[in-house]
């Protein structure tokens, strides 16, 4: 360990881009303590103590959406705004075909960012809205004005921190949205060790025990899944030059357990708040039907049963989803025909393609079964002991472990790099 650390220190440009990443970080959490005027912070913290959806979402966004911050939402608009460009590239052939070149994926990136202004000024509404209207005026005389510059406020701090992540992404250490995403839930750290210091009571043992276990499976759970990978053989064919013999090497073709890594469950989260964040935002509505409406479907996504198995289902199918998106055996199977490569047993073209696919679904079932499970492992846990903290802390642990394991991967990635240089 310290090894690396000396080696890492040693090279200017990592070091720098290390330098770089907790710079734009810190902006980041300087940036959730700069508070919207006109808010009664004390009355806004019991708010969301007592609301379990709304206090994930304040978690994810390092408390900046507990505070009423400027970058209240996060990058959960950048998220939302990318699940549905990634989506229509799957529906529409001309997107499709856009995403093969580099200039066509920069312009639907481009497409993604205009997508997340009007994305935030609705989620903004909505939260405004409904803080607004719950009892204990939090919000007090907000006129049409200053809910307006409100929402522009909070728009552009998403904005700031989309162009934050895309920064910490150049530096290729880490993606930088799930970094900012990492971030916020460490940031929480501290503060949830000095409560339970504060609240500690001998009966709770058992509950921090249990705790503790499920946190340590998750974390063996999470490095199993992501080193996991099946490695397809490759047969190069032998050329002959003039009286020289190229060629001839065996090789492999690693397809990983989890290639989505940790955005199975950052696209998941922020899909499954969102219906009830809707259905909070209607259950004071001035219609009788559309307020029973919104009431009953909180009083079902109370049940935690119910809870994980939507939850486990978004897992399931964004980990197949995202995959779908990055990993293209059509391609694949062209640059190793073009290189002279072969699976053996197996015909170049269009039959390397169709078994490149269906070994990849069949090691990427185990994957997003394992990742799921893994997901709503905390849930089942809260609903046999009643333990209600177990799901966000499952949740945090799920997505700064994955982090984590990537974050390291890339590093080493650059260090081997510099190393082959050299």
């Amino acid at each position: 360990m310290m090894e690396k650390i000396r080696q890492i220190w040693k090279v200017k440009d990592l070091r720098l881009s290390i330098a770089f990443v907790l710079a734009m970080l810190l902006i980041f959490r300087l940036a959730a303590h700069v508070p919207i005027p006109g808010v009664d912070a004390l009355a806004l913290k019991e708010f969301f103590a007592g609301n379990q959806v709304l206090g994930l979402m304040s978690l994810l966004t390092g408390g900046g959406m507990e505070n009423f911050s400027i970058v209240m939402l996060g990058v959960g608009p950048y998220i939302t705004s990318s699940i549905i460009f990634q989506l229509l590239a799957m529906i529409i052939p001309a997107m499709e075909e856009m995403n093969k070149e580099e200039a066509g994926r920069q312009k639907v990136m481009m497409w993604s960012r205009w997508a997340t202004v009007p994305i935030s000024m609705v989620q903004s509404y909505g939260m405004i809205t409904l803080i607004q209207n719950s009892s204990g005026g939090i919000i007090g005389g907000f006129s049409w004005m200053d809910k307006l510059a409100a929402m522009i406020t909070i728009t552009a701090g998403t904005i700031l921190l989309m162009w934050l992540g895309e920064l910490i992404s150049e530096k290729k250490i880490g993606n930088g949205i799930s970094f900012l995403i990492f971030a916020g839930i460490v940031a929480g750290l501290p503060t949830a060790i000095q409560n339970l210091a504060a609240t500690y009571d001998p009966t709770m043992l058992p509950t921090i025990i249990a705790y503790v276990v499920v946190a340590i499976l998750t974390v063996v759970g999470v490095v199993i899944i992501n080193e996991g990978q099946r490695n397809i053989p490759v047969q190069y064919a032998r050329q002959i030059h003039g009286n020289r013999a190229f060629g001839g090497a065996s090789s492999h073709l690693p397809i990983r357990v989890n290639m989505a890594g940790v955005m199975p469950i950052i696209f998941a989260v922020s899909i499954v708040m969102f219906p009830q964040m809707a259905a909070q935002f209607f259950q004071n509505a001035k219609s009788v039907w559309l307020s029973h409406a919104a009431q009953w479907f909180l009083a079902a996504l109370a049940n935690q049963w119910v809870y994980g198995i939507m939850y486990f289902i978004l897992v399931f199918g964004f980990t197949y989803f995202y995959t779908e998106v990055i990993f293209h055996p059509k391609q694949i199977a062209e640059n190793l025909q073009k290189q002279g490569g072969f699976i053996p047993g197996i015909r170049p073209g269009r039959h390397t393609s169709d078994y490149l696919y269906a070994t990849s679904n069949k090691v990427i079932f185990t994957g997003a079964l394992s990742l799921a499970i893994l997901a709503i492992m905390p849930i089942i846990v809260t609903g046999v002991s009643g333990i209600p903290s177990m799901t966000i802390g499952g949740t945090s642990i799920l997505i700064v472990v994955s982090v984590v394991i990537e974050t390291v991967k890339q590093i080493e990635a650059q260090l081997s790099m510099r190393e082959y240089d050299m």
